[in-house]
C-alpha cells in the first residue's frame, strides 16, 4: 500500500531513505490521478520491503510539490540517495513505474 507523504514527513521517508522511493504527486479533483491512483496502491504492495512507495497530496504539500517543479500532476518521481532519478508525468502503465523501481533494485 502507498504511503501518505507529507510536507512534514517527506525528508525522512523519501530523501533520508535507504530505498528507491515512487512518490505519486497527485490531487483528489485531478481525473488522470484517479487512473493512476490504483496502479500506485498495487506497486505499493508489490514493492513492500524493496521500495518506498507513497503519495504526496499536492493541494494540502505544496512545500515539495513546489521545490521538485511539480506544474502537471499525475507526476511521479523516483528517488535514489536523495535524488531525484526518474520522472513520469501524466498516465502512464504500470509497467512504466515498475521498470523505474526495478532499474535502482
Amino acid at each position: 500500500m502507498a504511503q501518505a507523504i507529507t510536507d512534514a514527513t517527506f525528508e525522512e521517508l523519501v530523501l533520508k531513505s535507504d530505498k528507491p522511493v515512487l512518490v505519486d504527486f497527485w490531487a483528489a479533483w485531478c481525473g488522470p490521478c484517479r487512473m493512476v491512483g490504483p496502479i500506485i496502491e498495487e506497486i505499493g504492495q508489490e514493492y513492500e520491503g524493496k521500495a518506498v512507495v507513497g503519495k504526496v497530496d499536492v493541494d494540502a504539500n505544496q512545500e515539495f510539490a513546489a521545490k521538485y517543479g511539480i506544474r502537471n500532476i499525475p507526476t511521479v518521481l523516483v528517488f535514489q540517495n536523495g535524488e531525484v532519478v526518474g520522472r513520469q508525468v501524466g498516465v502512464a502503465p504500470k509497467q512504466t513505474y515498475t521498470a523505474a523501481i526495478d532499474a535502482l533494485l
